[in-house]
């Protein structure tokens, strides 16, 4: 350990001011960040307690942690407070004991307490002050929105009068700061806000943001159709859709940026009912089929002869013959009906046809020239290859084409240059500079890192000139003056070999030139003067 001082007392003594210099200040720069490092690693793991806090319910929290004396930090302008992570949890427990923060409103704590004898008009308002405060948390948890107020209007309850224009309508104002929601953020508000309340319909509730933009305006439906944004819009998401269906197609088998499409649309905005009633006479069908049959029998007899009167006339003689008997007519009729009823088939069909049918698809694409890898140059297609991908391009678009028309009607394909692909054949230097962008700030580190092992190593191996002195006499000391006054004119230093006289005036001229050297040759010559 005693060598090793020794050796670094050694080295120190060697160096000149300048090296001193940069030494000193490099060891300060070390010392400084250790001691910023060890600050830091000291110092407590800040974890996030609240954030996006108002300013008052900013200043109530901050409160209750200074009489608690628990340590904290403001961040974000004030809105976001931060704890040690070992407090944070115990913080959140006392801070919601307490019913902070409350910048998110009432919710549905309002009914914890029992309030006896309030009015049915005050528990309404209660619960809609409820519904308004949890509706305004949950807005307020979605990604992009720093708060959020919701307004909701629900009808007045009348037994005996009710319009049909009563129903239920809310309004939501959402804080974005300086960003804007997009579609999906803002139809999923409408949503959450719509199946929340009761009876309360997707296209009745209204999305403001901080800007004063209405939000929700765009995304009212109009199943019919009726205006003339409405159906730009439906053509527009309808040509969008099938042409990143196509593009997404032709770039994972020709490769990202080498097709262009563009889908057109014929949509049909009319809406029509049509009813058709068929009669087909040849398909009778028997529905109901009546026979009748009478059948009716009659016989007259006449009067005998030479008849008395009284019972012995009356009762029949068996001995008489058939000529003692009167004569007799006798009658049989049969009637029979028959009836039969049929129902002629018939087909009853009712077409209700909706706005929205696409009656006619066409497609533009240009795509770009393959590139020859052998030669690096731009070739243009086959008709065949063309024709392949425009039945690609048909199918996936579902085109029905009539007999009497070809694919050429509804899809063209066109091959163009592309710019980008013209920069890449032209300037084939691109992608190595590309790579030097890359590694500029990897060399620079390694230029960095080698400077400082070479001046390290200089520094280690540098060690001042020597110069050999001898104390002469006064006699001497005018010649020695001069020599170092031509040496000094010339803004040389005389040579480590050369042996010059040593007085006053020279040492004073030595030391004011290169002070190092002549502190070095002091001291080797003390050290000779003591062994001599």
């Amino acid at each position: 350990m005693k060598q090793f001082f020794q050796q670094i007392t050694n080295i120190w003594t060697e160096l000149g001011t300048p090296q001193r210099t940069i030494v000193s200040a490099a060891a300060v720069a070390v010392v400084a960040g250790i001691g910023a490092l060890l600050f830091w690693a000291q110092s407590p793991d800040m974890k996030l307690l609240y954030g996006k806090l108002g300013e008052k319910e900013a200043s109530e929290v901050v409160a209750v942690l200074e009489e608690k004396n628990i340590q904290f930090e403001l961040r974000g302008g004030g809105t976001s407070i931060y704890v040690p992570a070992k407090d944070v949890y115990r913080v959140r427990m006392d801070l919601a004991a307490k019913g902070l923060p409350n910048s998110d409103g009432v919710g549905f704590e309002i009914f914890d307490r029992s309030n006896f004898g309030i009015s049915d008009f005050v528990q309404r308002t209660n619960y809609s002050r409820a519904l308004q405060g949890e509706l305004s948390r949950t807005v307020a948890q979605m990604k992009g929105v720093k708060s959020a107020r919701v307004m909701v209007v629900m009808p007045e309850s009348r037994l005996l009068v009710k319009t049909t224009d009563s129903r239920p309508t809310a309004s939501v104002f959402v804080d974005t700061g300086s960003t804007k929601l997009d579609i999906q953020a803002v139809n999923s508000i409408r949503s959450l806000v719509a199946s929340s309340v009761e009876g309360l319909k997707l296209d009745d509730v209204a999305v403001i943001d901080n800007a004063g933009n209405v939000l929700s305006e765009d995304l009212k439906s109009d199943p019919q159709l009726g205006s003339a944004s409405s159906q730009v819009k439906y053509r527009q998401q309808t040509e969008d859709y099938l042409t990143n269906k196509v593009e997404t197609m032709l770039a994972k088998v020709l490769g990202p940026g080498n097709a262009v499409v563009r889908v057109s649309a014929t949509i049909n905005t009319e809406a029509s009912t049509t009813t058709e009633e068929k009669f087909d006479p040849e398909g009778q069908v028997p529905r109901q089929e009546v026979a009748t049959e009478d059948t009716s029998n009659t016989t007259e007899k006449g009067a005998e002869k030479n008849a008395g009167t009284g019972t012995a006339a009356n009762v029949p003689d068996p001995n008489a013959g058939d000529a003692d008997k009167g004569s007799s007519k006798s009658s049989s009729t049969v009637r029979s009906s028959k009836t039969q009823s049929y129902e002629i088939n018939k087909t009853l069909t009712n077409v209700i046809k909706n706005p929205g049918a696409i009656t006619r698809i066409s497609a533009a694409v240009f795509l770009s020239q393959k590139q020859n890898t052998e030669t690096n140059a731009l070739e243009p297609r086959t008709p065949e290859q063309l024709n392949e991908v425009r039945n690609m391009v048909v199918n996936a678009l579902g085109i029905s084409i009539p007999k009497n028309e070809t694919a050429t009607n509804y899809v063209s394909i066109q091959e163009v240059v592309f710019p980008s692909a013209v920069n890449s054949l032209s300037n084939p230097v691109d992608k190595v500079t590309g790579y030097m962008e890359m590694a500029r700030p990897i060399a620079a580190l390694a230029i960095a890192a080698i400077v400082f092992a070479v001046f390290f190593f200089m520094l280690r191996r540098a060690k001042p000139e020597e110069i050999s002195f001898e104390l002469v006499d006064d006699a001497t000391m005018a010649a020695n003056t001069k020599a170092l006054a031509d040496a000094e004119d010339s803004q040389q230093f005389l040579p480590a070999t050369k042996s010059l006289k040593v007085s006053p005036e020279l040492l004073n001229s030595l030391i004011r030139q290169k002070p190092e050297n002549v502190g070095a040759t002091l001291r080797e010559w003390l050290i000779t003067k003591d062994e001599s």
